[in-house]
């Protein structure tokens, strides 16, 4: 049982960090398009948690149930709940920090690691029970 929470919890973090990517590569493109640093992060957040959403629902849970819009949207309410930590960590670290402003990145990643554990225990017992 413990090695299996322990691959899950692999998993989750790996998809997390390829997550990361997506999240800090979408923010990026955002600044460049224009939006501010807290309009880019809200469309990085999403970019990213529909990408985790897709990965964790085949490799990490594998739910017996078809993939559904009901459950894509409990996945980002879920997320939200992480996402909240995680944004609030970011937003203050952009806030706070002229390192953080200068290189965002630096918040997405402190964020990120904010939001990691409850959004997978939210994952494992909320989203993708058996």
């Amino acid at each position: 049982m413990t090695a299996l929470i322990d691959a899950t919890l692999a998993r989750f973090a790996l998809f997390g960090m390829l997550g990361f990517g997506v999240d800090v590569s979408v923010l990026y493109l955002g600044l460049l398009a224009g939006l501010g640093p807290y309009a880019a992060r809200l469309l990085s957040f999403l970019a990213a948690a529909a990408f985790t959403w897709l990965c964790n629902r085949r490799y990490t849970f594998s739910p017996a149930a078809e993939p559904s819009v009901v459950e894509w949207l409990r996945y980002l309410g879920a997320m939200s709940l992480g996402g909240a930590v995680n944004y609030g960590s970011y937003a203050a670290c952009i806030a706070a920090s002229a390192s953080c402003a200068r290189v965002p990145a630096l918040g997405v990643a402190i964020g990120s690691i904010a939001g990691l554990a409850l959004n997978f225990l939210v994952s494992k017992h909320f989203v993708f029970r058996r």
